[in-house]
């Protein structure tokens, strides 16, 4: 206990880092698995041995005789209870019967012990109050079918009274053979505090109304308070998962009936819909649409504005002849037959009358008849009037005022205009120091957050570090001569010189030696990869099972690679591809495509902790990544980029790029676009908060996209490699604006790169501050572009 307990303290006093804090305390062991499937519950398996304190029966036995002096002073005798035992008989009449019988599980009545050559009974022999025998018989266990849980109650017979009753009391209750029932023991203080730091199975820290005793629990009623808090049935009578119900059946029919399930594109927000709310905010914006105001406010505006009425042809001027002026339509003059007393032959006769009245009225050559009249007092109203007087309102509403000819225009004049390249300088354009000295490939560079210092890795299995300017190498170190070194990556804060390598399985962690590495500068980087060796990460992480292997090993390399600065040495379980930091320094992520499960990884610098935060993977893991502003993690399989919330532990986005296979990602600095390259070609630009589909789709290479890049030190740039041995160098403003889009301009094709064996360009990085990038080439050289 003495053990534990300073454990625990020791935890408390030490403080957790931002990034532990802003990382879910740092803890990802299969937590990110949980926000996409329920189905693999993994529940950790602690140590289940317990301490037991012996200490507590002499406690009891005190107390209890205590409380029968106290029932003795109190002035409660024994007349109050019939009895015709005395105290110390009845006592010993039950220390008998606790030796006759034998207590097999716990829970369950105690049974007769067996002795030899006596038959058993399932009775034993009392005196009653009189002095006669009585035969009393062991308590039943009814075996209940139904949901009632009545049958757990105690066997407390005392019915619906209150226990305070019995406060003055040793006992608290009788049983069902009337039989007293005493009061269960209680520890001190310490004891309880003791029973709440070691909580048992089932323990729920409430206590026995009717009995005193703990309540706990039993697995079937933990397993149904588990699968309530977690919204899920009760009882597992209904299958969750059943099988799929196929859509279409095998049978061809003559006339099949459509049913084909809704696309995938009506769940996604529709331009049609964007263009719409964009109208609506131009019309708010231009006082076209005004806000809510009280009927009562409004009819109060509208009798104060006197009645207006416009004549639409009172500034109608005289023009001269235009062919492209058409005046207003006027209407024809009235014939003979609108006359009210017409000629006679206008008239028409019975017969041309009944044919009017059986046509249709659209096909009727005239809207009325002629109709005679006597007098022009007997002519009764106009029945067309109101639709004569609409029609010809709508006529010079319609009618056109002015002849225009057909629009003649230019597609090209339609296409965005774009900037010239000139006017979006500084970027890169000619190579500035090439870097000779590995075997083989150069599988990787990074230039360190100070920029002076370049690091490469080679298919020589070393890391050389280079003045970025004048090209001198001022440090190397032979990491494997077996595996090529496949990545290498600077810790990103400044108050470190870190640099973090893969070679094969192994991830080695230095400080190389620079000109610019002052004494303190090294000293503090040396103790921050020291500091985790003496870190009890027992207590962080869960326990395993016995004889599984830890996910990544931390060690030291040895004397050899420790004289020339290496310090740290992390052993996963496959070949390493990506490594990516978190902007503070303290955690970082890497990738192996081959390792099924264990794939994706999350080191913790601190703690010498290695975490495999996924149990299982849609697909093979490409490369994952850290957002640079919020707690986020972003992971690429083949044909998807997923974005995890670190702090929520749940699934975001999903992005899908549409590409056939994801080689490289990278997140703009502002945190709401995304780039993807890919092995067929593409180049696609993303924007988070429009769609998970790419925004721009760009194809300029001849061959696969290796990696992409974006400026971090605030220029608007972004580049990509290829195999056919270029550089594509695009600059990309992201506005402030959040209604206007994104400017993509190709600016600039650097090309120097020899292919090799149909590689070209493997890997690109940028300076921290100037517009100048590096790139390492399949020719075993790096080149330097300003």
């Amino acid at each position: 206990m003495g053990s534990k307990s300073t454990d625990k303290k020791r935890k408390q006093v030490e403080s957790d880092s931002e990034s532990d804090n802003e990382l879910a305390n740092g803890l990802f062991d299969g937590v990110l698995s949980q926000s996409e499937s329920d189905d693999d519950d993994y529940i950790a398996s602690g140590d289940e041995d317990e301490d037991v304190d012996d200490s507590g029966s002499e406690d009891t036995e005190g107390t209890d005789d205590d409380e029968e002096e106290d029932e003795n002073d109190d002035g409660f005798s024994s007349d109050e209870i019939p009895s015709d035992a005395e105290p110390e008989d009845e006592m010993d009449k039950l220390a008998k019967q606790q030796e006759e019988l034998e207590i097999t599980e716990p829970g369950v009545d105690p049974k007769p012990r067996k002795t030899e050559g006596k038959e058993e009974r399932n009775y034993r022999i009392e005196k009653d109050a009189n002095g006669g025998e009585r035969y009393v018989y062991d308590e039943i266990d009814p075996v209940y079918d139904s949901d009632d849980t009545d049958f757990n109650e105690p066997t407390n017979t005392i019915g619906n009274i209150p226990l305070s009753f019995y406060d003055s009391y040793p006992h608290i209750g009788y049983d069902i053979n009337g039989k007293k029932i005493m009061r269960p023991a209680t520890g001190d203080a310490l004891q309880s505090l003791l029973d709440s730091i070691e909580v048992p199975e089932g323990w729920t820290g409430l206590t026995d109304i009717n009995t005193g005793n703990p309540l706990n629990l039993t697995k079937e009623e933990l397993e149904l308070v588990r699968r309530v808090q977690m919204g899920l049935l009760p009882e597992d009578v209904e299958d969750p998962y059943p099988d799929t119900v196929e859509w279409f059946t095998s049978v061809e029919e003559k006339m099949p009936l459509s049913a084909a399930p809704e696309p995938k594109r009506r769940f996604v927000p529709s331009k049609n819909e964007a263009k719409q709310i964009m109208k609506l905010v131009r019309a708010i914006r231009e006082g076209r649409i005004l806000p809510y105001k009280p009927p009562e406010e409004r009819e109060r505006e509208l009798e104060e504005q006197e009645e207006q009425y416009f004549d639409l042809w009172q500034n109608e001027e005289p023009r001269a002849p235009n062919p492209m002026h058409i005046p207003a339509p006027k209407l024809p003059p009235p014939g003979y037959d609108l006359s009210y007393n017409p000629p006679e032959e206008y008239l028409p006769t019975k017969e041309e009358r009944e044919e009017w009245e059986k046509e249709d009225p659209e096909d009727r050559e005239k809207d009325y008849l002629p109709t005679k009249y006597d007098a022009l007092r007997k002519v009764p109203a106009w029945g067309n009037f109101v639709k004569e007087r609409f029609e010809r309102c709508m006529d010079l509403y319609l009618a056109p005022r002015v002849r225009k000819n057909r629009l003649n225009i230019d597609p090209n004049s339609l296409l965005p205009k774009l900037p010239s390249p000139s006017e979006l300088k500084p970027f890169p354009t000619v190579v500035q120091t090439i870097f000779r000295g590995h075997d083989g490939r150069v599988r990787s560079v990074a230039i360190d957050p100070t920029g002076v210092a370049l690091a490469t890795g080679g298919d020589d299995g070393t890391v050389r570090i280079w003045e970025l300017l004048t090209g001198r190498q001022v440090w190397s170190v032979k990491l494997s001569s077996d595996e090529p070194v496949n990545t290498v990556r600077w810790r990103p804060t400044k108050d470190a010189f870190i640099l973090a390598a893969a070679a094969g399985e192994d991830i080695f962690l230095m400080v190389p030696t620079h000109a610019s590495v002052t004494p303190a500068l090294d000293q503090a980087s040396r103790d921050i990869l020291a500091a985790g060796f003496g870190y009890a990460t027992n207590g962080q992480q869960q326990q395993l099972p016995p004889g599984k292997e830890p996910p990544g090993k931390w060690s030291r390399p040895g004397t050899k690679l420790e004289d020339e600065g290496v310090l740290i040495k992390i052993t996963v379980r496959s070949t390493v591809k990506v490594i990516n930091w978190h902007r503070r320094g303290d955690h970082f992520c890497t990738v192996s495509p081959r390792g099924q499960r264990s794939s994706v990884a999350i080191h913790t610098l601190s703690k010498h902790l290695t975490q495999i935060p996924f149990r299982k993977l849609a697909g093979l893991a490409q490369t994952a990544a850290f957002h640079p502003l919020r707690p986020m993690f972003f992971v690429a399989t083949q044909r998807t980029i997923r974005c995890y919330d670190l702090q929520k532990l749940e699934l975001v986005k999903i992005v899908q790029p549409g590409a056939k296979w994801i080689s490289s990602f990278d997140i703009h600095p502002g945190g709401d676009n995304l780039i993807v390259g890919s092995y067929d070609k593409r180049l696609l630009w993303h924007d988070l908060d429009l769609s998970n589909r790419p925004y721009k789709t760009m194809r300029f290479h001849g061959e696969a996209i290796r990696q992409v890049r974006y400026h971090k030190g605030g220029l608007p740039l972004f580049a990509d490699a290829s195999d056919d041995g270029t550089l594509q160098i695009f600059h990309g403003k992201v506005p402030n604006d959040q209604l206007e889009n994104p400017t993509i301009v190709p600016v600039k094709m650097l090309k120097g790169h020899k292919v090799v064996s149909k590689l070209g360009v493997l890997d690109i990085d940028w300076h921290p501050r100037e517009p100048w990038c590096v790139s390492a080439g399949a020719d075993g050289t790096a080149r330097l572009w300003m």
